[in-house]
C-alpha cells in the first residue's frame, strides 16, 4: 500500500469542512514552496564577483587545465 493511499483513508474519515481545510492548507503550502524556490533562484543572480572580464576568466580556466595522457601498464 502506498503512502498516498494511507492518507486518503485517513482523510475519508474527516468531515467535509476538515477535508476542505486540509485542501486549503496543502494548496497554501505548495504556493509558499513555489515562491520560495523562485526567490532562492533569483538570490543567486550576481553572486559571483570578479574584477576580471568574462574573456579573462575563460582564458584563465583554459590555461589551468592539465591533461595526463599517460597509459599505465597492468
Amino acid at each position: 500500500m502506498m503512502l498516498v493511499d494511507i492518507y486518503i483513508k485517513i482523510l475519508q474519515r474527516l468531515n467535509f469542512e476538515k477535508r476542505l481545510e486540509v485542501i486549503s492548507r496543502l494548496s497554501q503550502s505548495m504556493m509558499e514552496e513555489k515562491k520560495s524556490n523562485a526567490e532562492n533562484f533569483f538570490s543567486l543572480y550576481g553572486a559571483f564577483n570578479s574584477d576580471q572580464t568574462a574573456d579573462e576568466l575563460i582564458e584563465e580556466i583554459r590555461a589551468s587545465r592539465t591533461f595526463n595522457r599517460e597509459i599505465e601498464a597492468f
